[in-house]
């Protein structure tokens, strides 16, 4: 029972992960999944198949491994954050589809409650500003227009969670969270570690709606033997943000990750030290083995990777997302072409719902391979904007950056960030590291490591990034990316 086995649910597909106590991946297994946009800004996906194709997943890749579940030390969960499920206690059944985090349509009443004068009060129990990003208002929503949803949930017969509670649910019938994916809802005061009663109040939250809250490494039960053949203790759950910065381990105050996945997410670990961001950051809870909190700052993208997949789906310039490097590479720049990929709003450190996406710079000259390489630059850009405002808010330089998601493959892509940032890029040698934190998580509850200095020992560089473009250029770059997102801001109330 050494091997560890991670459930990594994305918000475009779920992925299981068998990994030796190395951080060697024995075998991986992944399943796309469907998502609806059944108005604009809306952005929806079926709980029941999220359960599904994460189980097959789980199924699959223990076959491919040749184990059986019994082989498993332990399992760790992480998932996509803020996407918000309402189910029946009594059957399981989801109430409502689930409201993914991207989903804009509580943007009003966040404005709302902007215009009330309770963001301080939100942000400084919360860490979180008022946005449709987050769980709460999501939250609000269902119970307004599910008839009876409301009465329901005040009688106690609804259960709310993010993806990590309905996977912990369809697993063990446990109702839980940890405290990374509490800290996203609007709900939780990530100070005392409790969800608060006066937040619970203002957006009008039932407390018997709420799961229990643990510590990220901790005993969440065993699953239940019918779905994987055997009882398998769950020894971790971290929001995939969290899961990365755990799995790159990013454990000393000043060591910072960014993922390139659906969007891009910036995060750098502060230690005990719950830091307030005055440039648009977020102050979150990181993950954690022990019962004493630990804090990250963190940025976040909406669309980073996405503006790939919409290359490929939305103008089909290419077919397969593997291909945008070498169609970027077919020219020597962008040609002036600009796309900023605000889809669905600009996060960090904008925080702009009505923003929408913009083509910008088009000339009879420009062509597919300007738009892949724009597009490309765009997802560097963005994530420049998070590192100038980390580290202006941390009043220390952050000397390197570690990397993972899909998009951290993209050689140009890599290089041209640590351009525009100034510092190394660093690639680790295991670049699943979402699926690798939530395995050392359990594994640690397992008790295969002691301690994250064990973890720590483990990380390795496989390719490290210098940077080669003069300050100056990259500086006057930036400027013209800030001209380019100023045309898009607020789109939506023109």
């Amino acid at each position: 029972m050494t091997y560890l086995l991670a459930l990594d649910q994305g918000t475009t597909s779920s992925r299981a992960i068998v990994f030796r106590p190395s951080g060697e991946i024995v075998a991986l297994a992944q399943q796309e999944f469907a998502t609806s946009y059944p108005r604009p800004g809306w952005v929806e996906q079926d709980a029941e198949e999220i359960w599904d194709s994460q189980l097959a997943c789980a199924r699959a890749a223990l076959d491919k491994a040749g184990l059986r579940a019994s082989d498993l030390a332990a399992l760790g969960i992480t998932n996509q954050r803020e996407t918000t499920i309402l189910w029946e206690r009594a059957t399981g059944r989801p109430v409502h589809p689930a409201l993914v985090w991207q989903d804009r349509r509580t943007a009003d009443a966040c404005a709302a409650l902007k215009a009330g004068g309770h963001e301080p009060l939100v942000q400084t129990r919360t860490g979180l500003l008022l946005d449709p990003y987050f769980s709460g208002t999501k939250v609000a929503w269902i119970l307004d227009q599910v008839p009876g949803a409301r009465a329901r949930a005040e009688r106690g017969e609804l259960a709310f969670g993010t993806v990590d509670s309905w996977l912990l649910w369809k697993l063990t019938g446990r109702h839980a969270t940890d405290t990374t994916n509490a800290s996203r809802t609007l709900l939780f005061d990530i100070h005392r570690g409790v969800w608060d009663p006066e937040l619970l109040d203002l957006l009008r939250v039932p407390e018997r709606l709420l799961p229990e809250v643990r510590p990220s490494a901790s005993d969440f039960g065993s699953s239940d033997p019918r779905h994987l053949g055997a009882p398998v203790r769950i020894g971790g759950v971290a929001g995939d943000q969290q899961a990365a910065l755990f799995g790159q381990a990013c454990f000393a105050p000043g060591l910072a990750k960014n993922t390139y996945g659906t969007g891009c997410f910036l995060l750098m670990a502060t230690g005990a030290e719950a830091r307030a961001s005055a440039r648009g950051l977020l102050t979150t809870r990181a993950a954690s083995a022990e019962s004493t909190p630990a804090f990250a700052l963190e940025g976040s993208v909406f669309t980073g990777g996405a503006v790939v997949q919409w290359l490929r789906d939305g103008l089909g310039l290419i077919q397969g997302s593997s291909e945008v490097e070498a169609l970027a590479r077919s020219v020597p720049d962008n040609g002036g072409v600009a796309l900023v990929p605000a889809f669905t709003g600009l996060g960090a450190p904008y925080w702009d719902p009505h923003a929408r996406g913009g083509l910008l710079g088009l000339t009879r000259g420009a062509g597919a391979g300007h738009i892949a390489r724009a597009a490309l630059e765009a997802i560097a850009f963005q994530s420049a904007e998070l590192m100038e405002a980390m580290a202006a808010d941390a009043a220390a330089p952050v000397l390197e950056l570690r990397v993972d998601g899909g998009a951290a493959a993209n050689d140009l892509l890599m290089q041209f960030q640590a351009d525009l940032l100034g510092i190394p890029v660093l690639r680790p040698a295991v670049t699943e590291t979402t699926a690798l934190g939530a395995a050392y998580l359990a594994g640690l509850t397992a008790g295969i490591w002691k301690g994250p200095e064990a973890i720590a020992a483990q990380w390795r560089a496989a390719r490290a990034f210098e940077p080669a473009m003069p300050r100056d250029e990259a500086a006057s770059r930036m400027a013209w990316w800030r001209k380019a997102v100023a045309r898009v801001l607020r789109w939506e109330e023109l």
